[in-house]
């Protein structure tokens, strides 16, 4: 079957194993070769297509619904359900989304560019069906690094206590953008296969006629052997059944899984053990996260094709390098990131500085208040965190950095219009949100010598301070020396008449 001739995910319901995984292969060409144009999110696609079209081949997609979290990795989703000839146009105006979105397709009921979402919408959306007496099943699938998001937490706190039916299927690469570094990923990775257990409970049930007695009895000695030949760990702790773990990459035991979790009572947990950037070497290897999102490359090579300008540098890599400078004259600097470290150019003080360095995991909550107790205990902490990512800490950033004259330093990082990544990362509402809060101070350099000196400027002061900056690259022109801007200075380039006078904000 080709890749373009696909216009529903029932037609994989035809196809034998060896087609199905005929198909894997020609969806992995596809998306290097499509993405080696356009650029997008490779690494994580690539992990997950046999996955994906196990999901597809068992389940019935509109009428069962599927969630990604974060919707980064739904692009062998969009190829299965008809997109295919649209990826020509991923994340340009007017294109193809690079998450999953609703207007673009009846398979996308729920859409999201912020991690941690999925497992309260795959519930609130489980409740919309029991309510309304419909059928169809739910299911989200959410990778180890969204989990260590406390959203998800509370979510699996709420579906293990309800009685509607969720399908977990979490998707276990040891990474998110890049290595997870949170203590709970070390608790998940541990959990040991439940095949034993699957094999006797189907073994039992084939050998015997049940009867009402028979069955509660069998329920206790299901649970007496879940329990001593599973460890469901954590999601166990949450009152829900677990399977697996199961490797993601061969599809005749992903469908025996999922088939298992189709048919299951109650809401369950399909542990899928996968590998990022599966079927490219160079995104296979990597262990930075620079294959997540790549920019246009050249398959052959896995070099990227450059789209900045001669003499340019990225904004983040100059604020980062303002960091450091003071960090190394100033030990009570540190930095803090929920997730970002590659984005927003924090690897080089992270080697530099191990013991200041702290990627606190997709959790900006945690992040914003944990830098306001580094604060209160005498520290110089600074958050580098992506303008619509930090939306999502609000309240922390009010209630407990600014309304305590706490001395964080946040780098605003993706500031502004983002381009490609759409309107979920549009860093368009911190200024409108920021300026409600008293005692804080936002500005914007002009260029890279005033990013610099903004930065050297804001650890002078003792109350919040916000540095926005855009994405992408500007004229690298830097002094060694560092020069305090003081608040509200600006810089007047022309003195004009008052018909042509334009002010602008950085």
């Amino acid at each position: 079957m080709r890749i373009l001739d696909l216009k529903d995910p029932g037609q994989l319901k035809t196809l034998s194993i060896p087609q199905l995984e005929s198909l894997a292969q020609e969806i992995r060409s596809f998306l290097i070769q499509s993405l080696s144009k356009t650029g997008g999110h490779l690494s994580s696609n690539l992990g997950i297509v046999e996955l994906t079209l196990a999901l597809h081949y068992v389940f019935e997609s509109p009428k069962d619904r599927l969630l990604f979290d974060v919707g980064h990795q739904s692009y062998v989703h969009k190829i299965l359900t008809g997109r295919a000839p649209r990826f020509v146009t991923l994340r340009q105006r007017h294109g193809l989304s690079g998450f999953q979105k609703r207007e673009e397709s009846p398979h996308d009921p729920w859409e999201a560019g912020h991690s941690s979402t999925s497992l309260s919408a795959a519930l609130g959306l489980a409740v919309a069906r029991d309510l309304q007496k419909e059928s169809g099943e739910v299911i989200s699938v959410i990778g180890d690094g969204a989990l260590t998001g406390g959203m998800a937490m509370e979510a699996l706190n709420n579906i293990g206590m309800r009685k509607e039916k969720v399908i977990i299927v979490y998707n276990d690469n040891d990474m998110s953008i890049s290595p997870n570094h949170a203590g709970f990923k070390n608790h998940l990775t541990t959990l040991r296969s439940s095949r034993a257990y699957r094999s006797v409970k189907r073994d039992v049930k084939a050998g015997l006629e049940p009867s009402p007695a028979l069955l509660n009895g069998l329920s206790s000695i299901r649970d007496v052997l879940r329990d001593s030949l599973v460890d469901g760990g954590l999601f166990q702790q949450f009152g829900l059944d677990y399977l697996g773990p199961v490797d993601g990459h061969n599809l005749p035991e992903l469908i025996r899984t999922l088939e298992t979790a189709r048919e299951h009572h109650g809401s369950v947990v399909v542990h899928v053990r996968t590998r990022k950037g599966m079927g490219y070497a160079p995104a296979q290897q990597d262990r930075t996260g620079q294959w997540h999102g790549v920019p246009p490359f050249d398959p052959a090579t896995g070099r990227f094709r450059s789209s900045g300008c001669a003499g340019e540098e990225s904004w983040s890599l100059i604020i980062a390098d303002a960091v450091s400078r003071l960090a190394a004259k100033d030990p009570r600097i540190t930095v803090l990131t929920p997730a970002m470290a590659n984005g927003s150019k924090l690897l080089q003080f992270a080697a530099k500085y191990p013991d200041r360095f702290f990627d606190c995991g997709i959790a900006e909550e945690h992040t914003v208040t944990a830098a306001g107790g580094m604060a209160a205990g005498g520290l110089r902490p600074f958050v580098s965190i992506y303008s619509s990512f930090l939306q999502r800490a609000y309240d922390q950033v009010l209630h407990d950095v600014a309304r305590q004259h706490l001395p964080v330093v946040f780098g605003v990082d993706r500031a502004g219009l983002v381009g490609e990544d759409g309107d979920t990362h549009q860093g368009i509402y911190d200024i409108a949100f920021l300026r409600t809060i008293p005692d804080v101070v936002i500005c914007q350099p002009k260029d890279a010598q005033e990013a610099q000196d903004l930065v050297y400027s804001a650890f002078l002061h003792s109350d919040p301070c916000f540095i926005r900056y855009p994405r992408g690259t500007t004229a690298a022109k830097r002094k060694d020396v560092l020069e305090e801007i003081r608040t509200g200075t600006w810089t007047w380039f022309d003195e004009g008449t008052p018909e042509q006078i334009v002010i602008t904000y950085g």
